[in-house]
């Protein structure tokens, strides 16, 4: 199995990994959000097999330093272990940073995804109609991280989006999500922690970590009335097309 997205952090990094492992988590893309983070995740990307990195600015440092250093990031992701740009997006709900600053960003970072043929890995929150505008002009395979936006669904399937759940849809409420899943192409479909975050209904509560993306898997296995072996095997094959791993 593959978690497609995680934040992984030293120093507990190795133990996190280890016990992925034992659970049955052999690849995990960890996801740098900063320039610093992204040193940090090529970094551990080149310490460990079967991790590979996503690096990107998030929209909540729109308004600081690294949102001006996009000639960094560029040279970041010219590493082969680098398989994603991104996390990029726009968040409206925070308020971290302007939208103006964070659309000038987000638009900075399609733009890179274009130019290095790699995949943009996309956070959304409060800013659908932004979000969807700017996809609908991007030419390049998109992934829409810790899915939580059912408006977006649509165009997902009309323009062949990956589509990547979290623990989130494991939570006793999530009918929406678990509806979305149920209507996502088996081979547009992703499953991520997005850990520390989003620790799946079986362990919430506790610290998020890859181990965890198996009852997310066993989730999204239940709601689409799927094998679980057999969704594994496809998302870990989805994950192999998107990522080119």
């Amino acid at each position: 199995m593959i978690d497609t997205h995680a934040h992984l952090e030293p120093p507990e990094a190795q133990e996190v990994l280890a016990r992925a492992r034992t659970a049955g988590v052999a690849r995990v893309v960890t996801v740098g959000t900063s320039l610093e983070g992204g040193r940090e995740a090529l970094a551990l990307v080149a310490q460990n097999e079967g991790v590979f990195a996503a690096l990107g600015i998030h929209p909540h440092n729109a308004a600081g330093e690294d949102a001006q250093r996009i000639d960094e990031l560029r040279e970041l992701l010219r590493d082969d272990r680098a398989v994603a740009v991104g996390e990029t997006g726009l968040d409206y709900f925070r308020d971290y940073a302007p939208p103006a600053a964070q659309q000038e960003l987000f638009d900075a970072q399609l733009a890179l995804a274009v130019v290095t043929g790699k995949p943009v890995v996309i956070h959304t929150r409060a800013a659908d109609d932004d979000t969807r505008a700017r996809l609908l002009g991007h030419d390049g395979p998109v992934i829409l991280h810790c899915f939580s936006s059912p408006p977006l669904l649509d165009a997902a399937l009309e323009r062949g989006w990956w589509v990547s759940f979290a623990g989130n849809v494991t939570y006793k409420n999530a009918y929406d999500l678990r509806a979305a899943a149920r209507r996502v192409p088996a081979e547009r479909l992703l499953a991520e922690t997005d850990s520390p975050y989003l620790a799946p209904q079986a362990v919430r509560g506790k610290r998020n970590e890859p181990a965890y993306v198996m009852h997310t898997l066993a989730a999204l296995a239940e709601a689409r009335g799927a094998d679980p072996a057999e969704l594994e095997a496809q998302i870990d094959r989805n994950a192999d097309e998107v990522f080119s791993l």
